[in-house]
């Protein structure tokens, strides 16, 4: 994607693309600036039909000589009163010179210049009729204008002027390529053109023909025969490929009119030369494509290496003005960019037209040329020019012209000589009726002596009369003289002051221009330096950005962490409690154990002893009667002390609580494997989910959690626990349980296991079978059994195995 100031699509029409790009150049030129407008594309892109157009439709080269001279053409002053001279400057001349120069190039035996009366050639008739009248408004009505066009071409690196008319030399013979004379009448070959550097600095064609025009149509009709000078080949990509770059140079002269807006003011320093360069480019192009051989090959190796150093010498501008360097720019490297160096430096404005052809074949190109012509947007190069100030009164002549034309009005109604003559003669018949009568002078006899004294008489007196006027006018003359003298004086010494003043107005202002440059100057560096450390700024903030991103990711890995520590935390809490109290139980359970191992063996002992002390004490004979199990129970055991407890348990820590299951939602956890008791007490929790198993779901929607676990008692009896907790969110939206409390619900018997008493005259077999019954041993042999997962409760899976 490339981005441009403007875009115009495949229909658009020529009069749209001359308001956008070239109208303003056009009004910039009547207004003393510079100006230059490119055609750059790939062969075959349209670029000579976009500055010259095609019939009925005129391109942008004959729209801008239609509104120049749309704009200038009642101000134009009558030929040669402008001159142009061989260093690229103009000179004025008077009316008389003018006339005088008219006279003799008339009188030489050359082709005339054109002649906008002259009838059009129907070739290009139609690329001239524009019918839009497009004119500059706010024209300087004080000014006249002369308009000269010159038409040269940049071909294989030399300049050659088109508009040159090759002398005919009839007696030198002339030599063709292969070195031998041919017939006389041929013309020579055109030579080519130098460029040289004006006292301002700006480059020009030395010889160049520059021809006076005064209408579209006569400087049309000059672009026209130049045109056909211009030199073109067949290639693979154009029936009518330009194999040069064509430059056609409008410059407009302007200056001032007199005080009396009647006149040019003869003042070379008031005049004002602006110009405006209309190139038409020759198409880049890759020779592989076009096939070209021999001089076509040169050629197109002179063109693309012509835009080469045009592409390298916008480069360099750019660069050097956006870091602030001061790179010299190659404009030497061709013919194409030292003509116009001066645009580049600032000396006027620039305009590139990019024309691309959307043939596939031609996409490689197309690429480089919208790639080139849009960084070329990034160099600006215009600068204001300084006008000359002439300094006097605007609108002159239209004053003029009406001061003429009431002048001719007064004449016509009286009919005579106006007022101001009038005066002058009756000031002259003033002065001559002050003079004294003249007498009669007719001699009527020939003695008659009085008429000729008379008159001597008369004569004389007049003389004296004239002789004393003679004099006082002499005196007045004197005095007029003498005054027009200090006049004079007075007006040279103002002269001299007004002079220093602005000796120390130009001093002052030269200053003040020396000033803006060195801050212009100062300006581009400090420029430079904040584009430095914008672009520093911007890589600190693009790390700031990402060193942010990086302590965000890392807070949020932490606070993660954190969150899994203290679910860690909790949870090994709650294993630590239900361990603990796991242990606590089982060393309650080891304690009762051991303690019920203790009394069994104190109480055999103690059977045994009793057993002993009947057979020591009683006669053989009798046999002792065996005690009763329940009068044992009734009677104190011998020992003082029970026999203690573990001495590694820790002590049993009892939770009373109260059940807070009123206004609170419940899990009622029942596994699968419980065994259903029928007590009279059960749990009932109201409003209670119960599951078999344990749900994320069920725990999301309660605040109170209740397992229900059942285990076998030392004394055979199942036991059920209740074993509660409330339910927590975690932070990574799951659910948490914390343990608080355990209620157990235990069966017993009253009275315990029975032993059956023994009759004062047992029978051998029952003796046996009582024996073998109070015998501790056998009967500590037989014990419950109940395998983890049963359904069956205890009692179902009763059996005795001998130990």
């Amino acid at each position: 994607q490339y981005s441009f100031k403007e875009v115009f699509g495949t229909l658009v029409v020529q009069k749209e693309l001359f308001d956008v790009v070239a109208k303003p150049l056009v009004e910039d030129l009547i207004r003393g600036k510079n100006g230059l407008l490119f055609t750059y594309g790939v062969t075959g892109s349209g670029k000579t039909h976009t500055m010259t157009g095609s019939p009925g439709d005129g391109g942008l080269l004959p729209r801008c000589l239609d509104m120049i001279f749309n704009s200038i053409g009642p101000f134009q002053a009558k030929r040669f009163v402008f001159k142009l001279d061989d260093k690229n400057g103009v000179d004025v001349q008077s009316e008389v010179d003018a006339l005088l120069e008219r006279q003799r190039r008339e009188a030489l035996p050359v082709p005339k210049t054109p002649s906008g009366k002259r009838h059009i050639d129907p070739e290009f008739a139609d690329m001239i009729t524009v019918q839009d009248h497009c004119k500059v408004e706010e024209v300087d009505e004080d000014n006249v204008y002369s308009v000269f066009v010159s038409y040269i071409e940049i071909y294989n690196n030399y300049i050659y002027d088109l508009l040159e008319e090759a002398p005919f030399e009839p007696i030198k013979p002339k030599w063709n390529n292969c070195n031998t004379p041919v017939r006389n009448g041929d013309l020579i070959p055109p030579q080519s053109k130098m460029l040289r550097e004006d006292q301002n600095h700006n480059m020009y064609v030395t010889g160049c023909t520059e021809v006076e025009v005064k209408s579209t149509e006569e400087a049309f009709e000059v672009f026209w025969r130049g045109q056909k000078k211009r030199r073109i080949a067949n290639t693979q990509l154009n029936r009518e490929s330009s194999r040069s770059h064509s430059v056609f140079i409008i410059k407009l002269a302007q200056a001032p009119l007199d005080a009396d807006g009647d006149n040019v003011l003869q003042d070379k320093e008031q005049i004002t030369l602006s110009q405006l360069s209309l190139v038409d480019l020759a198409g880049s192009e890759r020779t592989n494509r076009t096939k070209a051989e021999g001089n076509r090959l040169r050629e197109a190796g002179n063109i693309n290496q012509s835009l080469m150093t045009l592409r390298t010498c916008i480069e360099v501008l750019r660069e050097n003005q956006l870091y602030g360097t001061n790179k010299m720019v190659p404009y030497r490297d061709s013919k194409l960019t030292h003509l116009f160096k001066n645009y580049f430096d600032g000396e006027g404005k620039v305009r590139m037209i990019v024309c691309v052809n959307p043939k596939a074949e031609d996409y490689e190109e197309s690429l480089q040329v919208m790639r080139f012509a849009e960084m070329t947007q990034e160099v600006e190069v215009a600068r204001p020019v300084d006008r000359p100030l002439c300094g006097l009164t605007p609108g002159r002549r239209f004053r003029n012209q009406a001061f003429r034309e009431e002048l001719a009005r007064k004449l016509e109604l009286r009919g005579g000589p106006l007022g101001g003559e009038t005066e002058e003669q009756s000031v002259a018949e003033m002065l001559l009726q002050n003079f004294p009568p003249l007498p009669s002078c007719e001699l009527l006899d020939i003695d008659d002596d009085q008429t000729l004294p008379k008159l001597i008489e008369a004569l004389e007196q007049r003389h004296k009369t004239r002789q004393m006027l003679s004099e006082e006018f002499a005196k007045n003359v004197l005095a007029f003289k003498t005054m027009l003298q200090e006049f004079d004086s007075s007006v040279l010494s103002k002269e001299h002051y007004i002079q220093g003043k602005l000796s120390e107005k130009e001093k002052t202002i030269a200053g003040q221009r020396t000033e803006l440059e060195r801050l212009e100057k100062k300006i581009k560096t400090l420029e430079y330096k904040i584009e430095i450390l914008e672009k520093t700024a911007t890589i600190y903030e693009e790390d700031k950005r990402n060193l942010q991103q990086e302590l965000e990711s890392k807070s949020q890995k932490l606070q993660r962490q954190a969150s899994d520590k203290r679910r860690l935390e909790a949870r090994l809490q709650g294993m630590v409690a239900e361990t603990t109290m796991k242990w606590e139980k089982e060393c309650e359970r080891r304690v009762a154990a051991k303690q019920l191992e203790m009394q069994n063996k104190l109480w055999v002992k103690d059977e045994k002893l009793k057993q002993l002390k009947a057979i020591v004490t009683e006669p053989r004979a009798e046999k002792p009667e065996r005690p009763s199990r329940e009068r044992d129970r009734e009677r104190p055991l011998p020992r003082s002390v029970s026999p203690p407890a573990m001495p590694n348990a820790p002590p049993v820590r009892l939770r009373h609580r109260r059940s807070r299951s009123a206004g609170e939602r419940w899990v009622d956890h029942k596994p699968p494997s419980n065994v259903p008791t029928e007590t009279v007490m059960q749990p009932h929790v109201p409003h209670a989910i119960t599951v078999a198993t344990a749900s994320e779901k069920a725990l999301a929607k309660c605040d109170k959690y209740m397992l229900t676990h059942q285990e076998l008692a030392s004394d055979g009896e199942i036991e059920t626990k209740l074993i509660k907790g409330d339910v927590f969110k975690t932070r990574g939206g799951g659910q948490a349980v914390q343990f608080t409390d355990i209620e157990t619900l235990k069966q017993e018997s009253p009275t315990g296991r029975k032993r059956r008493s023994s009759p004062s005259h047992p029978d051998p077999l029952e003796d046996a079978a009582d024996s073998e019954w109070t015998d501790v041993e056998t009967r500590c042999s037989v014990a419950v059994e109940m395998r983890a997962g049963s359904a069956l409760g205890p009692g179902y899976q009763h059996h005795a195995q001998p130990k």
